[in-house]
């Protein structure tokens, strides 16, 4: 019976071993993470939570590929990270949509860098932005759309090239309160339907636990992963409830310190 439960069970879809990461500067080296062993299971929500400046977001793109880590490894989908790839989807803080472009070419555009013909560009792009409830949208311009629709968009542009991860750099930060909240409720949708892994940068206690399977809570700089919270809640989540209240605030208390650490490095650096 064991055995046959071990050879069910997947491997991590990303597996984070040792992960360092330092930048040369003019003066002492910037140490920005240091020895981050984590996994992330496949069809996992996991949440980056920390203080400014903990290195989350850092991490973020050193799965991605678009940073090189400086010791350690980072695995994806059994294939060492060398580079950004199709596989992994980056969602930045900034929709950052190309305002020339409609909203379905700036969908597709990743596909038309693929030599995918135009016809089929647009079928994807109505396929996208009906799962994303943009389908109105398609030939609109960006600045034809609110912050939320443009960030939807940003979503379904990551989702069109299939990826099996999605990562998310505090997408909702400009948003207000109101439509703050319709996004993490759009975004579980997305993320239940698409079957995608994700992970989610914030620094909002109250987003990380309306949105995880699992926090990775990380110490002030240098980061360190100081924490992994299992969010047993069922979805959708309650924010008003007392589990909801409770886990805030343990969660708020583990952060005191990482706070109060992170703002006495910002005050030396000045």
């Amino acid at each position: 019976m064991s055995q046959n439960k071990s050879a069910s069970v997947q491997p991590p879809l990303v597996t984070c071993k040792g992960v360092s990461k330092t930048w040369q500067t003019d003066g002492a080296p910037f140490v920005a993470l240091c020895d981050i062993d984590l996994d992330i299971a496949r069809r996992e929500f996991v949440v980056f939570l920390g203080p400014s400046g903990c290195g989350k977001s850092t991490l973020l793109y050193l799965i991605s590929g678009l940073e090189q880590v400086s010791s350690g490894h980072i695995v994806c989908g059994g294939a060492e990270v060398s580079g950004p790839g199709t596989d992994r989807g980056l969602v930045f803080q900034d929709a950052s949509l190309f305002p020339w472009l409609s909203v379905g070419e700036n969908i597709t555009f990743g596909l038309k860098m693929q030599h995918m013909p135009k016809e089929n560009r647009r079928r994807v792009a109505q396929e996208i932005l009906e799962r994303v409830g943009l389908s109105e949208a398609i030939d609109k311009r960006p600045d034809q759309l609110s912050g939320g629709m443009r960030q939807r968009v940003a979503v379904g542009r990551a989702l069109a090239l299939k990826p099996e991860i999605l990562l998310l750099d505090e997408p909702f930060a400009a948003l207000d309160v109101q439509t703050r909240a319709k996004m993490q409720d759009f975004l579980i949708q997305v993320w239940k339907q698409s079957n995608v892994s994700m992970v989610f940068v914030t620094h909002h206690i109250d987003e990380a636990i309306a949105l995880a399977d699992r926090i990775v809570v990380f110490t002030a700089r240098p980061g360190r992963i100081k924490t992994i919270i299992a969010v047993d809640l069922p979805r959708p989540r309650d924010t008003r409830s007392r589990a909801f209240h409770d886990l805030s605030v343990h969660l708020t208390d583990l952060m005191r310190d990482e706070v109060d650490r992170a703002f006495a490095e910002q005050e030396r650096v000045r």
